[in-house]
């Protein structure tokens, strides 16, 4: 008998189905064993020596592991092909020794990339070692996390009440995040005019075009800073004659994109269908595993973890053979494409890129498999991996230059036709180019040209955007911070720390993150650096390509970090607020009319205003005569400035029924209040007793949503608000009322046992019954609730729900009356129902493991 071991249920029942009666594939759910959450768990004086500790849950698994070992003449460790997957099969293999059960047995490791029969097989026939190096890297990982975590964090506990704790890499994600909203904070717009112009010529032929050259000059974005200075080029322009100096056309080529890696999907699928890294590494990673397809488990794509852009040879025949058959040979190119990715530092992690399985298994015959989601990400994967071996696109790109007289004025009109589809005939890329679809009319070089009307644009420079999950991804990437498999869980804890929101799918940094970033750019520097992390990352990839030793990138980076530790602990907490009263000064106090930072209390006059911390309510700035003067505001000079403003209400103006709607400001945040028209109905006491009416029973509060900016809130939008819930017409399919509201997570859609959260929260405003009609088309049946962040569908033994669900303290798993709680590096977007049978089996031996102590 032979003893396959993977580490997820879903994985183990399929393979098991492919190896037949000779085979007993068990699985490890995950890590069977990690380091205590205690000091000690890693000895630096001991050559990082770690103390792994087996939890209970997986005590029962690993029982059943070492039983059926012990009858097996052979091991074969399946676990997935990259460094976690190699750090599960090494712990296997650890622990089977310690237990002697490996004697005289054959211990084997095999990889696939993908789970089908073909390649299970394929695998079985080709086993190799444990590839230590590989293991390596993940010890020292997982060293360096738990030093920084368990050195930091106690620290931030005692300095800054009510943080919690820090991560190596999330605080450099985190310093990306805040260092972007500072530059906002501190931008200055800039004014500047561009100018283009209609011209027409003797057959009433229109050409737009734009100013290129002026004055022997070429046009830059200041050329005109204000409208003194563009109304004396229209005057100019005005007297000027013009003609076609040069019409010009050329043939030019669009290449096809590489097929798909783990972050380039991140960031295609957030652009084209608004999924998170988490959301779509999830879905992913349902696609790989397998879907049930006429009662057999195949798994649809390539394994969804991986920096490659190469295809395997047999997957390039296939798809070729698939464009000769469907599109014909004009869209196949002479020799298969290749394509110029990262490098992998070591040929264990050179994984190729994200593709399906079967080429010819297209997206329309699988909707009936899979579900929308499924469907999308499918279609957009399979559409990307087959259009990379297609023919570049082509386009006649014309450009007609327009020319003054002297020559000293250029305008200059651009225009693209598809000449041949190419690659897009099954792949479409967003248009950037605002040119593409200028159609230019035929005109020759020489020819007399007229001005029909000149226009003049005002502009401004906008700061930098908000980073989205999408650009996040791409910049960590950019910088060499984090590993595609790290990127969604990076995201996902800064979250749930609650060191940043979402709104409008853009990251802002709560008050606590700023403080965070701020300590730690202040007292560890070196360690929230970009270029230190990203040459620690790389230090960690030469582990894996055996290239330097892993004890000695521990003892290079502990010696200096120890250090430092030590002397951020010897200061006391007032010293580390007035460095950090330095360190975002410029983003927390106002400036006085030298433009000097003015600290002044705006309550007592004579006292001086400074950053402080509460357990409960986080940063805050105070007064430093506290008690005697108790001035506060928040953090942030924007929240501050709100506050002000709406100290005393705002009368925005009168409803419909000629009622006053006032603009507040309360514990709460902002909010709109108005009177309600009073119905003439007279109230039927409960159970003989007298309703007490309260005074202002009459009146009518209604949150302003977050993420829409308070002074832009205007009288029209106010009556809108106030009007919710409202019904924008009826589901074409059930004729039911879909309905418009607003709750505590932002704007929402309702429709029967449907609901849909807008993720735009201005689009409450625009929302039309078609958007809203393919919402709930596209939205999962059940009541929601607006706690739960995931339904992960019934338990397996009772058939009850298990939900992800949001809590005061955390995410966590909701099963009949049992809650389990969701360590911090596990991301709750992205739980399986494997994932949360563990933690559901492991809350279980918690209890009884605390039952068992009452008893005694």
């Amino acid at each position: 008998m032979n003893l396959v071991i993977v580490e997820s249920p879903a994985k183990a029942k399929t393979i098991n189905k492919y190896l037949g009666k000779d085979y007993l594939v068990l699985a490890s759910y995950g890590h069977i064993r990690d380091l205590p959450s205690k000091n000690g768990s890693v000895d630096p004086e001991n050559k990082f020596e770690m103390q792994w500790e087996i939890d209970s849950f997986s005590k029962k698994y690993l029982k059943e592991i070492t039983n059926a070992a012990e009858d097996s003449d052979k091991i074969i460790l399946a676990t997935d092909p990259d460094r976690e997957g190699e750090a599960i099969a090494w712990h296997v293999k650890k622990v089977l020794e310690s237990k002697k059960l490996l004697k005289g047995k054959d211990l084997e490791r095999v990889v696939f990339n993908e789970i089908t029969k073909k390649a299970i097989l394929e695998a079985i026939k080709n086993p190799r070692e444990i590839h230590l190096p590989l293991v390596e890297a993940y010890l020292a990982r997982r060293a360096l996390d738990y030093l920084v975590g368990f050195n930091i964090s106690p620290i931030l506990w005692t300095k800054l009440p009510g943080s919690k704790s820090a991560g190596r890499v999330q605080s450099v994600a985190l310093k990306l995040i805040t260092e972007r909203e500072k530059e906002i904070e501190l931008f200055k717009p800039e004014e500047y005019w561009t100018l283009t112009s209609d011209f027409t010529n003797k057959e009433n032929k229109n050409i737009l075009s734009k100013l290129s050259l002026y004055d022997g000059k070429k046009i830059e974005r200041f050329t005109f800073k204000n409208k003194n200075e563009i109304d004396q080029a229209i005057n100019i322009i005005n007297k000027s004659k013009f003609m076609i100096k040069d019409v010009n056309t050329k043939v030019f080529k669009r290449n096809p994109l590489a097929p798909f890696t783990t972050s380039t999907l991140q960031q295609t699928a957030s652009g084209k269908f608004g999924f998170g890294a988490s959301r779509t590494m999830q879905i992913a990673q349902r696609l790989y595993q397998g879907i049930d397809i006429e009662g057999e488990t195949t798994g649809l794509i390539t394994y969804m973890r991986t920096d490659g852009t190469n295809i395997s040879q047999e997957a390039i025949d296939e798809f070729r053979n698939l464009i000769k058959k469907d599109f014909g040979n004009e869209f196949l190119p002479d020799h298969p494409n290749s394509y110029a990715g990262k490098k992998a530092k070591n040929a264990q992690e050179a994984h190729e890129a994200i593709r399906p399985t079967d080429i010819t298994r297209k997206p329309h015959d699988l909707k009936k498999y899979i579900n929308t989601d499924q469907y999308k990400l499918y279609e957009l994967i399979w559409s990307r991996a087959l259009s990379s071996q297609m023919n570049p696109a082509e386009f006649d790109r014309n450009t007609i230059l327009i020319s003054s007289k002297d020559n000293n004025i250029n305008f200059r009109a651009s225009g693209s036709i598809i000449k041949f589809e190419g690659f897009l005939k099954v792949y479409q890329v967003q248009e950037t180019d605002e040119d593409a679809k200028n159609i230019l009319p035929e005109v020759k070089a020489g020819e007399e040209i007229s001005i029909l009307k000149l226009n003049d644009e005002q502009h401004f420079t906008d700061p930098p955007p908000r980073y989205s999950e999408a650009s996040l991804v791409k910049k960590m990437e950019e910088l060499g911070i984090g590993r595609p498999s790290t990127y969604a869980s990076i995201i996902s804890v800064l979250s749930t720390r609650n060191y940043v929101e979402q709104i409008n799918k853009r990251f802002h940094p709560t008050d606590r993150g700023k403080l965070i970033s701020a300590f730690l750019e202040k007292l560890f520097s070196k360690y929230v650096d970009y270029n230190f992390t990203a040459d620690l990352e790389n230090q960690l990839d030469e582990i894996t390509s055996g290239k330097i030793e892993w004890v000695e990138v521990l003892n290079n980076f502990w010696k200096d970090f120890y250090e430092n530790i030590g002397k951020v602990k010897e200061k006391r907490t007032r010293e580390v607020l007035d460095l950090l009263n330095e360190s975002l000064g410029a983003l927390i106090f106002d400036r006085d009319s030298n433009d000097s930072i003015d600290r002044k209390c705006k309550l007592c006059s004579n006292g001086e205003l400074s950053l402080k911390n509460s357990f409960r309510g986080g940063a805050f700035i105070g007064c430093s005569n506290y008690p005697e003067c108790k001035f506060t505001r928040p953090l942030s000079k924007a929240k501050a400035a709100a506050q002000y403003n709406l100290a005393e209400p705002k009368l925005l103006g009168q409803n419909d029924y000629g009622k006053d709607i006032h603009l507040k400001n309360g514990r709460f945040g902002p909010y709109l209040q108005y009177e309600k028209e009073l119905e003439n109905v007279e109230e039927t006491p409960k159970k003989g007793r007298k309703k007490k009416k309260k005074e202002n029973d009459h009146l009518r509060n209604v949150s302003i949503p977050k993420g829409i900016e308070v002074d832009s809130v205007n009288l029209e939008q106010a009556k809108f608000l106030c009007s919710l819930p409202k019904v924008l017409g009826q589901n074409p399919d059930t004729g039911k009322d879909i309905t418009l509201n607003s709750g505590r997570f932002g704007p929402y859609l309702k429709c029967e046992n449907k609901s849909a959260r807008l993720e735009n929260v201005e689009e409450i405003f625009t929302i039309g019954i078609n958007r809203a009609i393919t919402m709930i088309a596209e939205a999962k049946p059940g009541r929601i609730s607006s706690s739960i962040i995931k339904d992960l569908g019934e338990h397996p033994e009772d058939k009850k729900p298990v939900r992800v669900m949001k809590g005061q303290f955390g995410p966590y798993i909701k099963y009949k009356s049992l809650n389990a709680t969701i360590p911090e590096e596990k991301d709750p977007n992205e739980l399986t129902m494997d994932d949360a049978l563990i933690l559901i089996e492991k809350r279980k031996e918690y209890d009884k493991t605390k039952m068992k102590k009452k008893r005694k």
